[in-house]
């Protein structure tokens, strides 16, 4: 997830379009929705929140102005964001970090750990190098790949009490890979504070079902097509206080010479991640923690990452491979519905 403004308006009305072909999809088969749904481009996304029974446009305006808070907070993109403020800092001097960056950042580094740096927060330098989901997306030249990943090392990240610091000059941290499901997990505390009792919150894709769709129901989520950019679901599963989190070559990606290039980035090789996956969605109670996997077990692949998996408590994943088996761990192997036969679980 990392926060990008100089989207076109064409891309925000395809998102959009995406985006509510994914709400149709959850809410089939109910009555005539009415209850409050608000829509903003916020964290670098189209983001949507819909309420139900005690919505009301003030709890919409509260959740909205967390989602903004967020971005100033988190944002690789604006200058005025803390994030920056911290990387423009690196090799020089410890910045004062708010709770949320501690939180987030604490955590990013513990996935770092586990994965043997497979995720890493400072994985920035390398994005910034390639600028996949701008309008200036490219494949950057050798030396600057190289450069660039002589920068990434999660170790060289230090806190002590509320102070960052990154030990060398040009080191650039980006939790995009992360912030969004700690935002998704705000937005939760907030519909508990309020007694909202159901609520389908999307976030880029990053999507948390909370409550249950009705009594005794639960949401049914789809798993898009990985092989299109604006594909159908291929897969459904039942959820009702979970977070379903899908990180896939489909979500952000540019042509170059015919070769299709994706922003899930590989810090061992400078290029876009080719472990034999092509999607990977995590479901979990944290959406912060979902988020985080989805990207880690991406860039481990199958194996590894199902590895990583069977450690996660009340955590469980959907990796589909690029001959579209559909790898599923044991949790959920028997919820998961098949709505196109191309993709066959194991």
């Amino acid at each position: 997830m990392t926060f990008i403004r100089s989207r076109s308006e064409q891309k925000n009305q395809r998102h959009l379009f995406l985006l509510f072909s994914l709400f149709a999809f959850v809410l089939a088969s109910s009555c005539t929705v009415k209850e409050p749904i608000r829509t903003e481009f916020v964290l670098g996304t189209v983001c949507s929140v819909q309420l139900f029974e005690k919505g009301t446009p003030e709890i919409h305006n509260t959740i909205f102005s967390r989602l903004r808070e967020l971005e100033l907070i988190f944002s690789a993109n604006r200058d005025d964001s803390l994030l920056m403020k911290i990387n423009k800092a690196a090799g020089s001097e410890a910045v004062q970090a708010p709770e949320e960056i501690h939180t987030v950042l604490t955590e990013a580094l513990r996935i770092s750990s586990l994965t043997d740096g497979a995720f890493d927060p400072t994985i920035g330098p390398l994005v910034k190098a390639w600028n996949i989901g701008t309008d200036y997306a490219a494949v950057p030249d050798e030396s600057d790949r190289l450069e660039a990943l002589k920068l990434i090392d999660y170790r060289k990240v230090s806190i002590s009490g509320d102070a960052v610091t990154l030990e060398e000059p040009g080191m650039r941290l980006d939790l995009g890979g992360i912030a969004k499901g700690y935002a998704a997990d705000e937005i939760v505390k907030l519909l508990k504070k309020y007694g909202i009792q159901r609520a389908i919150i999307d976030l880029g894709g990053n999507v948390y079902a909370y409550g249950k769709k009705a009594k005794n129901q639960k949401w049914t989520i789809g798993i898009r097509d990985p092989e299109e950019s604006e594909g159908d679901p291929v897969l459904s599963i039942p959820v009702e206080n979970q977070s379903v989190v899908t990180s896939g070559v489909y979500e952000r990606n540019f042509l170059s010479n015919g070769i299709l290039y994706h922003h899930i980035l590989d810090k061992k090789t400078g290029f876009p991640a080719d472990t034999g996956l092509i999607s990977v969605t995590i479901v979990s109670e944290n959406s912060m923690m979902a988020d985080a996997l989805s990207t880690s077990v991406f860039l481990l692949g199958a194996e590894k990452g199902l590895e990583l998996l069977n450690g996660a408590d009340n955590t469980e994943g959907i990796l589909i491979t690029k001959d579209r088996k559909v790898l599923i761990t044991p949790g959920l192997k028997s919820l998961v519905r098949v709505l196109d036969e191309r993709f066959q679980p194991e």
